[in-house]
């Protein structure tokens, strides 16, 4: 198991890849303690804790016993990321917005340091379309913002703030060029305050490419992940569709319309693992679960994480 104040910088060149979970489909489905039983019986022990309505506002009684439940089952909260784009008010031109951000980030934060969790992050958030000339200076928000919770993030005990790549121009980053703008000035920063900051890195995404509006590929999912290598702390598997617009698992009836490749990408990962800067790294299955509130659906949740699970165990063996 991975220690709170382990960074999972690497000492040695033998990349260790390994397999967890985000909590999103069980959301007003299931209970965290039907998820722990069956990611036990499943024997995957890493646990990306996704967010919910209710996330900031509950006490920090309600996360020392979500804790205490995943640690009697040998489950650890090794991360935290949002499940939603509510932390993306960096990318408007309201103040209000802003600022209820920065309040919830610091509250993100807090929960991960009740939780022993080393990291947590979320995505940067969007441009609304009809400001898009505001992209720009919204990127700019973000990066200062980070900056901020990078301070608040080392006070509070955590080793890594993380950030996810994205699909489309209004959601940035959107492509190679991007992805390390951002990640070098943040790395950067970080570098310059190594005692006071937290490390930045990215929780990348092997779903994840740029189709424009004329639904031609401007960044292939596979050169997309591969170039956040250098700032990668962790990742999400799920599969997809060939232009990234519909995201499913790995079950049987999917594999054939997917995508994603996993021995590709458990094999890139091994021969690219000189410049990954942690190990283990964890990729999570992150399954956006069947359609939400049906009697004829809510059922279907056991079986898809279950086969899921399996599949990707087999092909990163």
């Amino acid at each position: 198991m991975i220690p709170m104040n382990n960074s999972r910088s690497r000492s040695n060149k033998n990349l260790i890849v390994e397999l967890g979970v985000k909590s999103d489909p069980i959301h007003y489905r299931y209970s965290f303690e039907w998820l722990f039983d069956l990611m036990a019986e499943e024997r995957i022990h890493y646990l990306q804790l996704g967010t919910f309505v209710e996330f900031y506002f509950l006490s920090d009684s309600y996360f020392l016993r979500l804790k205490e439940a995943a640690d009697s089952r040998s489950i650890q909260i090794s991360s935290i990321f949002t499940s939603h784009r509510e932390l993306g008010g960096f990318m408007t031109e309201d103040p209000e917005f802003s600022q209820i951000t920065i309040k919830n980030y610091r509250r993100l934060i807090e929960i991960a340091q009740i939780l022993r969790c080393p990291a947590a992050g979320s995505s940067m958030g969007g441009v609304l379309r009809d400001r898009l000339e505001f992209r720009s200076q919204g990127i700019q928000a973000y990066i200062e913002g980070m900056k901020e919770m990078m301070y608040y993030a080392k006070e509070h005990g955590l080793s890594w703030l993380t950030m996810e790549p994205m699909s489309c121009y209004a959601e940035p980053p959107c492509n190679t060029t991007e992805l390390k703008m951002i990640a070098d000035e943040l790395v950067e920063h970080h570098h310059s305050h190594p005692e006071s900051t937290t490390q930045f890195g990215y929780c990348s995404d092997v779903s994840h490419g740029w189709v424009n509006e004329k639904k031609e590929i401007i960044e292939n999912n596979m050169h997309y992940f591969t170039a956040s290598f250098p700032y990668m702390y962790e990742f999400h598997f799920k599969n997809t569709d060939k232009i990234y617009n519909d995201t499913f698992g790995f079950e049987s009836e999917n594999l054939d319309r997917g995508i994603v490749d996993v021995k590709k990408i458990h094999t890139l990962l091994l021969d690219n693992q000189d410049i990954i800067p942690v190990s283990p790294v964890i990729g999570y299955l992150e399954l956006p679960g069947p359609k939400l509130g049906r009697d004829y659906t809510d059922n279907l949740l056991e079986r898809m994480m279950r086969e899921s699970l399996r599949y990707l165990k087999k092909q990163l063996d």
